[in-house]
């Protein structure tokens, strides 16, 4: 009997390993083609030479992005927005998630706040009063219309709250005892004890800053101001080589649309590429600890 359950869960460990390992391949093969397309030269895309490595190998589409300023410029915009809303949404999530955290004898309208804060999760006000909030408080065309409307984000809030609620009340009560405030609880012993939620809490708004194109497409008229997202959808629907520079036209020859698109992608998803394995350790451990609790 003892082997036929060790027998199961090694056929079950199988199974899982198999099925991540399939879905991992399903995940990754678009990325793999897109980076092969961006390596290749036009003519061996054209007649379909490519799949999951170049063919005829070229870095020309590379180098054309290099001189396309709005690329470069849409890059910088997105990011400024990374750095600026990852920090500001953090911020507004740590100073809201503190009180809302507090027993009912410290702070007797917390469950009314909290249904505040969830009420929002169920029901949006909209797109058209979002808008003309913005548009209102003359934010059009700039940086704070980017960052200020997703600086209070309530699943996040939420996980910071479990995640505080779990912290042994007896740190507190110490803390209180020696004559510590709130500020000096907030940041001498919650912060320092908070670093996996706060870690996946950077993650969760690092991606969705950079991986947000539709606020950029509603809240700004100029594509100067384009974050990197909303650039990459305008040239995926359209883009054409007509306003190319007289000095870069010999690259035509070896690069077209398809191969630019597919290196502006791969250039655009490099910078969460690299930065989500040194945050990636503390991923699960923010989710898991951020959950156990309500």
């Amino acid at each position: 009997m003892m082997n036929y359950r060790m027998d199961g869960k090694k056929m079950f460990a199988i199974f899982n390993y198999l099925f991540l390992i399939v879905l991992g391949l399903i995940c990754v093969a678009p990325l793999l083609n897109t980076l092969a397309i961006s390596l290749s030269s036009a003519s061996a895309v054209a007649m379909g030479d490519v799949l999951f490595f170049p063919s005829s190998f070229s870095l020309d589409a590379y180098t054309f992005i290099a001189t396309r300023s709005e690329f470069l410029t849409a890059l910088n915009v997105s990011v400024v927005r990374v750095i600026v809303g990852s920090i500001l949404q953090m911020l507004v999530t740590f100073i809201s998630a503190y009180p809302l955290s507090r027993e009912n004898r410290d702070f007797s309208m917390r469950t009314v706040y909290v249904w505040f804060f969830m009420f929002t999760i169920l029901f949006s006000g909209g797109i058209v009063p979002l808008y003309m909030q913005v548009k209102t408080q003359g934010m059009l065309d700039s940086m704070m219309a980017l960052v200020l409307p997703t600086s209070l984000a309530v699943f996040n809030i939420v996980l910071m709250i479990n995640f505080f609620r779990i912290l042994p009340r007896e740190l507190d009560e110490s803390f209180r005892i020696d004559g510590a405030g709130h500020w000096t609880l907030l940041w001498r012993l919650y912060f320092p004890l908070s670093l996996p939620a706060f870690a996946t809490i950077l993650l969760l708004a690092m991606v969705g800053h950079w991986n947000s194109w539709f606020d950029g497409m509603l809240f700004m008229n100029q594509t100067e101001n384009y974050p990197i997202a909303t650039y990459l959808r305008s040239i995926i629907v359209s883009f054409d080589f007509s306003n190319v520079r007289s000095e870069d036209a010999a690259l035509l020859a070896s690069i077209s649309p398809r191969t630019t698109k597919s290196a502006q992608i791969i250039l655009a998803t490099l910078p969460i590429l690299c930065v989500y394995p040194f945050l990636q350790r503390y991923f699960v451990t923010g989710l898991v600890l951020g959950s156990v609790k309500g």
